[in-house]
């Protein structure tokens, strides 16, 4: 693999990032709410959404897949990041031969199931018996589709 390909790789993950907060966007505006999104120096909160009036507002942190695997990265912060306020909408683009789907997760339910799965993770030993090596990496899952298209759980 070459330094251009590795390149090209790095642009396709940060330009999927980005459909991904404009689909999210574009999905919340045609349900009726206000929604901004963020400069990217807005650490955390990529997406402001409120209500028709202004009167409920919520914060979103949005997580793409390029694929359709019901899996998406998250980092060690999201272990203790989350409010009342704020929900990750993880979208899954299916390498754009249909239409994305969305999975609205409320950010307690993340947090908490990144900490125990990681925990799980950590202590079970690795393919070959081993302890598996410290990460900063976790993950959110939703394989039994849960959260798929509640955006009522936004409450707005």
């Amino acid at each position: 693999m070459t330094d251009n390909d590795l390149a090209s790789d790095k642009l396709s993950s940060v330009l999927s990032g980005v459909a991904g907060e404009y689909y999210v966007a574009a999905e919340l505006t045609a349900k009726g709410y206000i929604a901004s999104i963020t400069l990217r120096n807005t650490r955390g909160v990529d997406i402001l959404c409120s209500n028709s009036d202004a009167t409920k507002s919520v914060a979103i942190q949005v997580k793409t897949n390029r694929r359709s695997a019901r899996e998406w990265i998250l980092n060690q912060k999201s272990e203790n990041y989350f409010a009342d306020n704020l929900f990750y909408v993880f979208v899954n683009l299916h390498e754009g031969v249909r239409s994305p789907e969305y999975f609205i997760v409320p950010s307690e339910i993340v947090a908490r199931y990144a900490k125990e799965t990681h925990e799980i993770w950590r202590t079970t030993p690795g393919r070959q018996g081993q302890a598996h090596n410290a990460t900063t990496m976790r993950k959110f899952s939703d394989t039994e589709e849960k959260y798929l298209n509640k955006w009522d759980l936004l409450n707005l």
